[in-house]
C-alpha cells in the first residue's frame, strides 16, 4: 500500500496548522498592543470588527494578557 500522499497531506496540513497557530499569536499580539495604546471608546468593539472575534473574545485575550503581564517572571 502506498501512502506517499497520505504522507505529504499530512506534512501539509501540519504546516498549515503551524502557520495558523503562528498567525493567531500575531495576530492576538497585535489586538493586545493596541488596545494598550488607546483608551479611545470602542476600541474593543473596532479590534471584534476588524478580526472577526466577539467584543466578549477580546476582553478574554485582554484579560489573559493582563494575568500574564502581572505574573510574577519564572526564574
Amino acid at each position: 500500500m502506498d501512502t506517499t500522499a497520505l504522507d505529504a497531506a499530512a506534512r501539509r496540513y501540519r504546516r498549515a496548522e503551524a502557520a495558523l497557530d503562528k498567525a493567531r499569536a500575531e495576530l492576538t499580539a497585535e489586538a493586545v498592543a493596541y488596545l494598550r495604546s488607546t483608551d479611545e471608546r470602542g476600541a474593543q468593539a473596532e479590534v471584534a470588527r476588524r478580526t472577526g472575534w466577539s467584543r466578549e473574545r477580546v476582553r478574554q485575550i485582554m484579560a489573559a494578557a493582563d494575568a500574564e503581564a502581572a505574573a510574577p517572571a519564572a526564574e
